[in-house]
Formats: structure tokens, C-alpha cells, sequence
């Protein structure tokens, strides 16, 4: 299990490496709109004004004792929202014929029960 005493050094060491890419995740997801709503000559993008803005990098994750995709009411893929310390809350997506949608539905995972993570290509989210 992932509280095994044995492990604990090892997880700590997992949670970190995780938790310092999904920290990164969050700093750009919350740093997007202020990025992609600039006009003007310091405008930090090239290309028309009508140039899709991306708010989300959705994500899998593994669980570490079985190594399966984690799922969540029939999801396997999210956004990441938060994060204190280990704990991540995540905000499941759906996706159908190639779209992602956002659901309300949330949860927190310990990212020391996390044996790795997957990211997908950026995407816009209607949130």
C-alpha cells in the first residue's frame, strides 16, 4: 500500500517530483487569461487577435501500488485546481469525439499514492 512504512521515504521523495509538476501545471493554468487578454505591442503572443488562448493542461494519473489509471466517476482524465502540500484536488473531465468538457464533479487525490502523471495537449476549457 502507499503507506507502507517501508515506502515512506520514497513516497515523500515521488510527492515532491509530482507535486513540483503539478504546481507548474497550476502556476501556468492560473497565469493564461493575464497572458492571452493583452492587446497592444507587449502583447506576449504573435498572430491575430482572435488567437485561442489555452487555460488547461488536463492530466492522468497512476496509481502507485497497481500502476492503473485513476479514475473518478468514470473519468480518467482532469484538471488539476489545487494543490497543499500532497494533496491535489482535481476537477474531472469528460471527453467526447475529440472535446473536453468540464464537470463539477471534484476530488482531492494524495499525490503520494501517485506513481506518475501523463499530461495531454493544452487545451481551452469553458470553466
Amino acid at each position: 500500500m502507499c503507506d507502507d512504512e517501508k515506502r515512506k521515504e520514497e513516497e515523500h521523495c515521488a510527492c515532491n517530483c509530482i507535486a513540483e509538476i503539478v504546481n507548474k501545471i497550476i502556476h501556468l493554468q492560473r497565469n493564461s487569461f493575464k497572458k492571452c487578454c493583452k492587446e497592444g505591442c507587449d502583447r506576449p503572443f504573435l498572430g491575430p487577435d482572435s488567437l485561442e488562448c489555452y487555460n488547461t493542461r488536463p492530466v492522468s494519473f497512476y496509481n502507485c501500488t497497481t500502476g492503473n489509471i485513476w479514475t473518478v466517476d468514470n473519468a480518467t482524465i482532469f484538471r488539476v485546481e489545487s494543490l497543499d502540500d500532497c494533496c491535489c484536488t482535481c476537477r474531472a473531465l469528460t471527453f467526447e469525439n475529440g472535446v473536453y468538457t468540464s464537470t463539477n464533479t471534484f476530488f482531492t487525490i494524495n499525490l503520494k499514492c501517485v506513481s506518475a502523471i501523463k499530461c495531454y495537449g493544452d487545451i481551452n476549457l469553458n470553466i
